[in-house]
């Protein structure tokens, strides 16, 4: 079965959404209480194109996980971070699709110029953990009862990864487009692929 890490299109989002809706609609891994359409998880990946990478896992035509990443918080010192996500089709776990995407992904995240990535995973869960730290995340600390779902209060941990060392720095990150197509990226999407 031909397995490939590629950037997603909005063709995509049908897949995606089914992988996803089960963090929304049986778990309280996703804060989403209700799932959304289609048409409006689609308008998620165009929006997210916009600036940074979306990445899909495609095994044997199917998309098998995904992973984003989206800005940490709008204010412009905040503007080197962004904040991870990723899911796994649960017929396709333990085959190093998550540490694949993740891999490609941090990559991308590199030749844009960013440096630090940010992990929100609901408490407990154990496997997100393990993954997350496994690649070099750290954790950062836990808001406490900062959700209710599913009829309790949820704890959020934090984890946090560098990207590259913290030194002072003199433009914004590229803009997605710029790197889209380069060797950089190419050798980024690659590097996860390895892993497959």
């Amino acid at each position: 079965m031909t397995t490939d890490i590629r950037l997603a299109t909005e063709a995509d989002a049908a897949q995606m959404l089914a992988i996803y809706a089960p963090s929304v609609e049986d778990s309280p891994i996703s804060f989403e209480v209700t799932l959304p359409s289609v048409a409006e998880f689609r308008s998620r990946v165009t929006a997210t194109l916009a600036s940074l990478p979306w990445l899909v896992c495609e095994a044997g035509g199917a998309v098998a996980g995904y992973a984003y990443a989206a800005r940490h918080h709008r204010r412009e010192a905040y503007q080197w971070s962004v904040e991870s996500s990723i899911y796994v089709h649960a017929g396709q776990r333990g085959r190093g699709i998550a540490r694949g995407l993740y891999t490609s992904l941090f990559a991308c995240l590199r030749a844009q110029g960013y440096y630090n990535v940010y992990a929100g995973i609901t408490l407990p869960n154990a496997p997100s953990v393990a993954l997350h730290e496994a690649l070099g995340f750290v954790a950062a600390g836990v808001y406490p009862s900062v959700g209710y779902k599913m009829g309790a209060w949820r704890d959020v941990g934090w984890w946090h990864l560098t990207l590259r060392e913290h030194e002072p720095v003199g433009s914004a990150p590229r803009p997605l487009g710029d790197v889209i197509g380069t060797p950089e990226w190419r050798e980024a999407l690659a590097e996860g692929g390895r892993l497959l």
